[in-house]
């Protein structure tokens, strides 16, 4: 939990640059916003905007340029690799276009491998993946495998190893971008529970308006700049 009034993500004058052979080419530029606790963004905006590397720098996988990103309080710009790894295993669940699944390992034991960087039992690791499975409405196919299961049931799975660990925050990227219609809008009724009635916060990167007008703000990027907060979905 955070302090009152302080938001949870609090990012400043961040910028980030890619080396291209000799040419730097500018990604984002000075950005500064608020995430609150509970909150479910969305960041919108064309491809190559950068809102991507936002979601990247912002669950740890990047480092920034320039500029500071605090996540619960922890500058996690300040920390080192194995401190941000140490981090990121805690702090943040991951959500992909393409599920990311083992395709070897079952979809209890695919939610599983998160927690087992933690100090948990082989007992109390399987009764938190079944808890998971349970909260996405798969338990009972929790002993098949990634080949087994149609798309929106392999998000299901992504979905539910992501929140495994009662991660700080939820960063999805596309996370309805490889499935169809039907399957898309039940995984953005599951986010939407989750923030709702788990208050998971949870930021979004997508293209699709439908996922988008799940979320309660909008931000959107054009090269490389956020423009003001779109407030949306009032509760």
């Amino acid at each position: 939990m955070t302090e009152a009034n302080v938001p949870l993500v609090q990012i400043r004058n961040l910028k980030k640059s890619y080396r291209r052979g000799s040419l730097v080419v500018p990604v984002l530029h000075d950005i500064s916003c608020d995430i609150g606790e509970q909150e479910f963004l969305a960041l919108i905006g064309p491809s190559g905007s950068g809102k991507s590397t936002l979601l990247n720098l912002i669950a740890g996988i990047d480092k920034a340029d320039r500029g500071t990103i605090r996540v619960g309080g922890v500058d996690i710009t300040s920390l080192s690799e194995t401190e941000l790894a140490e981090w990121r295993a805690t702090h943040v669940g991951f959500i992909f276009q393409f599920y990311n699944l083992i395709p070897v390992l079952s979809a209890l034991e695919n939610v599983e491998l998160p927690l087992h960087l933690t100090t948990l039992s082989r007992d109390e690791r399987r009764e938190h993946a079944i808890t998971a499975l349970g909260l996405v409405n798969l338990i009972e196919r929790m002993g098949h495998y990634p080949s087994q299961l149609s798309g929106g049931e392999q998000q299901r799975v992504a979905i539910a190893r992501a929140i495994v660990t009662d991660p700080t925050i939820l960063v999805a990227d596309e996370p309805t971008g490889d499935l169809d219609r039907v399957s898309a809008e039940e995984i953005l009724d599951l986010m939407e529970r989750l923030n709702r009635e788990w208050g998971k916060t949870i930021i979004m990167v997508t293209h699709d308006p439908r996922a988008a007008k799940r979320a309660k703000v909008l931000k959107h990027l054009e090269k490389g700049y956020l423009s003001n907060d779109h407030p949306q979905n009032p509760s």
